[in-house]
């Protein structure tokens, strides 16, 4: 069993599952019935995307299934980036959260697609399809209330103000993507920010919004270090499996 490459793996699982979960939690109570409906496909994509990454995790370790990972592991286990945990607080706050992150996936994909790893590879190719609609939903709705009424621009403008600050630990690289990396596995995602920042300059310009200056950045969840909600949101997430351990659907 190659241990780096299931924890890998199951690190890239993990980012789809809590955001996905996230996400679910819009369900009957979007803005609008057509944007319930969207946002509740978005967290199905994401799901499926934690699945088939968790299933290739299988195959690496038989010991356990992607349920058992996914709902039998404590919440300093889990190894997603702080950035999609954060609460969804409000419609904007959500679009901006989510369109940093959709930046971010859509370009890991494309390098994913070339992973030496073809199990891998080929959950990349399958999710990149996804992530293009994602990425294309949270920019328009990020442009769209970024250059609206006063008022939905200074909630994006203060949500951006507040999440800036997780989104650079999408490109510190840790002692397994270092591994990964030599590997011909994983993605050097530090090679991905100026792509990124690229991507996010020009729709914040054409959103009216700014990027805040002299932010200290937060790290941690690939560690284990999660935010005050996360154990909440793990809990929620895994209450009919702990409660009915034994239960057989």
């Amino acid at each position: 069993m190659d241990k780096n490459l299931l924890k890998y793996t199951i690190r890239l699982g993990d980012n789809c599952l809590v955001l996905g979960q996230r996400m679910s939690m819009w369900c009957s109570n979007g803005p609008t019935l057509e944007e319930d409906i969207a946002l509740a496909n978005i967290s199905l994509d994401l799901f499926g995307q934690a699945t088939s990454f968790y299933s290739f995790a299988e195959k690496i370790d038989a010991k356990n299934s992607p349920d058992d990972i996914a709902f039998k592991r404590d919440a300093d286990n889990f190894s997603n980036c702080l950035i999609v945990e954060l609460d969804n607080t409000n419609f904007g706050f959500t679009i901006v959260r989510n369109f940093f992150f959709d930046c971010f996936q859509f370009l890991f994909y494309e390098r994913l697609k070339k992973s030496n790893c073809q199990s891998l590879s080929d959950i990349a190719y399958k999710s990149i399809k996804e992530v293009k609609y994602h990425l294309r939903h949270s920019t328009n709705w990020l442009i769209r209330l970024g250059d609206g009424t006063n008022e939905s621009n200074s909630k994006v403008q203060n949500a951006l103000n507040e999440i800036w600050k997780f989104t650079d630990e999408l490109f510190v690289l840790d002692d397994l993507d270092q591994i990964m990396i030599r590997d011909g596995v994983g993605v050097n995602t530090l090679e991905l920010k100026s792509e990124w920042k690229n991507l996010v300059d020009k729709a914040l310009a054409d959103a009216k919004l700014k990027v805040p200056k002299n932010t200290k950045m937060v790290y941690g969840g690939k560690q284990g270090k999660h935010t005050n909600s996360f154990k909440e949101l793990i809990s929620e997430m895994q209450y009919i499996t702990r409660k009915y351990s034994d239960a057989r659907w």
